[in-house]
């Protein structure tokens, strides 16, 4: 892969000025801080990064807020931050490189790639001693588990029983599974022989120059690492995560729009890997992303072709041209990252507080145009 002009075209490139709006309008950067410090402040979110890129490339980025209470220090672009959920894309795109590399399959069901029987694994003798007996276990494939097709649960701390269990048969429709991803990852570490972490910095984050970014806590970030915090401010939990394809990644808004440029430019992979990347696999035409009850259809999921591609959520008929997405939601950790083909535009959103996703709304609307996310689909006011 070619990474050497890329991280040189990034370096050349001075923040603009002005900001491009997905409607071909502009803002100045002087407006967009404006607003987004009033609208955070207003929210009562503990701190934040923000990052625009326009044409592929990074245009305007802030701070905002406490990375740290007690004593109080500030959020700065290089403060790593939990992404939450965000890990799931940026896993996909280093399967992907795999695939791209002819030393993955997709298509073959897990459960026959693993060297021992699931439950046998110490780390899924309990959660997954039922998973393992069930019929329909062997027939979850890799494509089913970046696709959110695979039929588990979501995560088995979440359940009444803390088990892995299925919702539905393997491959019948949408539904969001960390649980899946995971059980990918230990598959692949299986293969490799190595990390999950070690594996992604080498393919990924040290090629783009993504400095701040991990898989997994390590101790040249303690200095300057954002805790979490709640509603009402209060302290939730250090970050100082295990590595886990579910949502375990560290990052910065700055080194996430790094990424996306490395998307953008093809230096990850070939473009006609990416477009297998984001090409749907699912339609998704629910009113709401997570919810356990049968779901009526909805018009704003119809009318904008929302759709799973391999890790990313998809906006496959928007005025804007199609877009992917992912979101993130954990404890003290509200993220966002979206980013349209057309432009090769990306607006990215990290915060450390619980407060973080009322703002989602205003930001993405006023500083970056975008009137075309399902907002009740994604659970955001």
């Amino acid at each position: 892969m070619r990474l050497g002009p890329l991280l040189l075209l990034w370096c050349l490139c001075a923040p603009a000025q002005t900001i491009r709006r997905l409607d071909g309008s502009t803002i100045t950067a002087e407006f967009a801080e404006t607003f987004a410090r009033q609208t955070l402040t207003n929210a009562n979110v503990t701190g934040a990064q923000l990052a625009i890129v326009n044409d592929g490339r990074l245009v305007w980025s802030m701070v905002h807020g406490l990375r740290q209470r007690e004593p109080g220090l500030p959020m700065t672009p290089e403060t790593t931050t939990w992404a939450a959920s965000i890990t799931k894309a940026v896993f996909a795109t280093y399967v992907l490189q795999l695939v791209e590399r002819g030393e993955f399959d997709l298509d073959i069901p897990i459960a026959r790639q693993l060297r021992q029987p699931l439950s046998d694994y110490p780390e899924y003798k309990e959660t997954a001693s039922r998973l393992a007996r069930h019929p329909d276990w062997p027939l979850i494939t890799s494509r089913m588990a970046l696709s959110h097709t695979s039929g588990l649960n979501n995560l088995a701390v979440l359940a009444p029983d803390k088990k892995i269990s299925f919702r539905f048969k393997p491959g019948a429709r949408y539904g969001y599974s960390g649980e899946a991803l995971n059980l990918l990852q230990m598959l692949i570490e299986e293969q490799k022989g190595r990390p999950i972490d070690e594996l992604m910095h080498e393919s990924i984050f040290a090629p783009l120059g993504m400095t701040r970014t991990g898989m997994r806590f390590r101790p040249e970030f303690e200095a300057n690492i954002a805790d979490r915090f709640g509603d009402k401010g209060q302290f939730l939990a250090k970050t100082r995560r295990n590595a886990r394809a579910a949502g375990s990644l560290t990052t910065t808004a700055e080194d996430l729009a790094r990424f996306a440029a490395g998307l953008f430019e093809n230096q990850l992979l070939r473009p006609e890997t990416r477009r297998q990347l984001l090409a749907p696999a699912v339609s998704i035409r629910t009113v709401r992303q997570f919810q356990s009850a049968p779901q009526p259809e909805g018009l704003p999921a119809k009318q904008l072709g929302l759709a799973y591609g391999l890790g990313w959520g998809l906006l496959t008929k928007t005025k804007f041209g199609p877009a992917f997405f992912k979101e993130g939601h954990g404890d003290g950790a509200q993220t966002f990252l979206i980013c349209f083909e057309r432009g090769q535009s990306c607006m990215i959103l990290l915060t450390n507080s619980d407060n973080g996703e009322q703002t989602f709304r205003p930001l993405l609307e006023t500083l970056f145009g975008n009137t075309v996310t399902p907002w009740e689909w994604h659970g955001y006011p």
